[in-house]
């Protein structure tokens, strides 16, 4: 594949964008529970746009799944399933953090995780140590964790200056939210892990005449299966507990067919993320492990942009609004950086 690291920062930005929008069409839902619109969402960002994806872009991905050997298959599945489970429970680290030291925490420990450990379990790790290229690229993912930890510091001194009495923070807990958010980003790295583990699939692929830029939609298919069946199980489970399962007929005074078209429009947003997120993996040249730095610094990136839209940052004192923007500001210098490293590689 030829490296393209221009290309691939800007597929990483169009992917951080989509991850950084979804959620937003599901405001328009109405008098539905969480449980409801979100697998609803969920098959079309786990299954059905994966599938359609693959059978448009790449048509070979079927054959590349049957020609790939099982253990690919299912290692590729079991990081998608325990991914499931990161995103699951990233809205618990929300829960008891907030918002913005939620997100830096467990992005963090995303970032870091589901950058180092590939090469580490690869055994090239040592190699990067000793090239220029290898060097700046582990110096983009340090910038990379230092621009989360700045977002997070500007988040916390946000929510303590924005804090209301209508609005209280009364399930905080550090304690419980550091172990939550840990446990989060460890978990919702496997889909890093997911991607290493499907290079047979992206192989297989390849034989099979699919187009290079496309190698990573048949990994799609088989690491968002996983990450269905771990949300499907829970979702069903809430549905039960809830007694919400008369949603998916019935909407109340609001349309129900609305609630489904938004909910799809999400799910096929969320999709996209990843769409890109794979397209740009094969634009990085050598150091593509960068890519999962890239992809949660532009997260990172994208949601804070929303929030001064939507004027989350409102009622903040003028030095905190100052340290989001260094935050902001470090993390697009860090695919900067990571850029650096791929083009010494590709040279």
């Amino acid at each position: 594949m030829d490296a393209n690291p221009i290309m691939g920062v800007i597929l990483h930005a169009v992917g951080g964008l989509a991850a950084a929008s979804f959620y937003i069409p599901y405001k328009r839902v109405k008098n539905w529970q969480w449980e409801s619109y979100w697998i609803v969402g969920g098959l079309f960002s786990w299954l059905i746009a994966p599938l359609v994806g693959a059978a448009v872009l790449a048509p070979g991905s079927f054959e590349a799944l049957r020609n790939t050997p099982i253990s690919a298959l299912f290692w590729t599945y079991l990081f998608g399933l325990l991914w499931g489970i990161g995103g699951l429970t990233f809205g618990l680290s929300v829960r008891y953090l907030g918002l913005s030291l939620g997100y830096a925490i467990a992005l963090g420990f995303c970032a870091a995780f589901g950058t180092i450990i590939p090469p580490i379990f690869m055994h090239t790790f040592g190699d990067l140590l000793n090239t220029s290229s290898g060097l700046a690229t582990l110096l983009g993912v340090v910038t990379c964790l230092g621009g989360i930890a700045i977002c997070g510091w500007a988040g916390v001194r946000r929510e303590g200056e924005i804090e209301t009495e209508e609005n209280p923070l009364v399930e905080f807990s550090l304690s419980k939210g550091i172990w939550v958010a840990v446990f989060a980003g460890v978990m919702s790295a496997c889909m890093a892990f997911a991607f290493a583990s499907g290079k047979p699939i992206t192989d297989a692929a390849l034989a099979a005449g699919v187009s290079p830029t496309f190698v990573n939609l048949p990994v799609l298919i088989v690491a968002l299966l996983g990450g269905l069946t771990t949300n499907f199980v829970w979702c069903m489970y809430l549905n039960w507990r809830n007694e919400s399962f008369r949603d998916y007929s019935n909407a109340g005074d609001a349309s129900l067919m609305s609630n489904y078209l938004f909910s799809a429009v999400a799910g096929i947003i969320w999709y996209l993320q990843f769409f890109f997120y794979g397209m740009g993996t094969t634009k990085m040249g050598a150091y593509d492990f960068s890519s999962w730095t890239i992809h949660m610094a532009f997260i990172i990136v994208f949601s804070n942009i929303w929030g001064i839209m939507f004027r989350e940052w409102k009622g903040s004192r003028t030095q905190t609004i100052t340290i989001g923007a260094m935050g902001i500001l470090v993390l697009i210098l860090s695919t900067v950086v990571v850029g650096v490293g791929n083009y010494l590689a590709a040279q």
